[in-house]
């Protein structure tokens, strides 16, 4: 039996979808009338503290994002293993709004909307892209598509990981003793990190001072899709003021919604989204789920499994 624990989605949606997808497997919700023993699989999104209430015979936790920090702290956390979704079409709207703020800071669009809102023409030509490198940290499946579609315009690219990545056409650093010489030659730094006790707050204003500051106009700039906790907003506040940073692209937020009240809505320079750079797709999450448990069920391995020691 699969369980869907579905918050702030349409969950009655992806239950009629998966029940189609699996039959004759029964598939139920929350309020339905079910043995919570029989249930084999849960299909989670920011479960509630009782989620996993009497789900003793568990075989597996579906998790519909991507990153599983939020779910790692799940006070009543089963041991099951943790599936995460892998995607291609996530990995394709992670990777355009990627390639769009990328793009956007290498035209130094920062630069002309503050002539453009002067009436002031100023010619200031933007650095081509073969001269401007941009850093990903996190080179897992979405850092690495994100390298693949920077790659055919042009971009130096280098990555920073926990562990070595051979990509080609990529500079490769792994480890904290490498960090500091990544940012050193990083115009642009993207994360895409997991959340971890290690990447929390890892872009601060310390990490912010050291990267590269001759190659875009304004300083360097930073790109944040992965998740709030990595950032420290009040060290960003400080950056684009006092010029350490010549720009950010924020799509997380340590407090989701961001508060009204936080400085980073009236900044010029610091880009807002409110945390839609990817989304998963219910078409391809139904299919991918629905394999998964096709092929446990006839005693093929899980895939994608989360190693809970390294959190991702």
């Amino acid at each position: 039996m699969l369980l869907l624990h579905l918050s702030d989605v349409d969950e009655a949606s992806w239950a009629a979808k998966l029940k189609s997808a699996l039959a004759p497997y029964p598939v139920v919700q929350r309020g339905d009338d079910f043995d919570p023993a029989e249930v084999r699989y849960i299909f989670v999104w920011k479960p509630k503290p009782e989620a996993f209430d009497g789900l003793s015979g568990l075989k597996a936790i579906l998790s519909l994002g991507a990153g599983v920090d939020a779910l790692l702290k799940h006070p009543n956390l089963p041991d099951a293993p943790i599936v995460r979704f892998v995607d291609a079409d996530l990995s394709q709207r992670m990777s355009d709004y990627v390639v769009a703020h990328v793009t956007m800071h290498h035209r130094l669009y920062t630069r002309f909307r503050a002539d453009q809102k002067a009436r002031r023409w100023s010619q200031l030509y933007p650095p081509a892209a073969s001269e401007t490198t941009v850093g990903i940290m996190g080179m897992g499946v979405l850092g690495q598509d994100a390298a693949e579609r920077l790659k055919p315009l042009g971009f130096t690219l280098r990555s920073w990981s926990r562990t070595p990545k051979q990509i080609e056409g990529v500079e490769g650093f792994a480890g904290m003793e490498t960090f500091d010489a990544f940012l050193g030659g990083t115009d642009i730094l993207v994360n895409l990190l997991p959340l971890t006790p290690e990447t929390t707050g890892i872009l601060n204003y310390e990490t912010f001072g050291k990267l590269r500051r001759d190659r875009l106009d304004g300083g360097p700039v930073i790109v944040n899709a992965a998740r709030g906790g990595h950032q420290r907003e009040a060290d960003i506040v400080k950056a684009l003021g006092d010029g350490t940073l010549g720009a950010a692209s924020l799509d997380v937020f340590e407090t989701e919604p961001l508060p009204a009240t936080s400085p980073l809505w009236g900044i010029e320079n610091c880009y807002v989204t409110p945390h839609i750079a990817a989304i998963s797709n219910e078409a391809t999450g139904v299919a991918y789920f629905s394999r998964i448990i096709h092929e446990h069920e006839a005693g093929k391995p899980l895939v994608n499994v989360v190693d809970r020691g390294r959190g991702y």
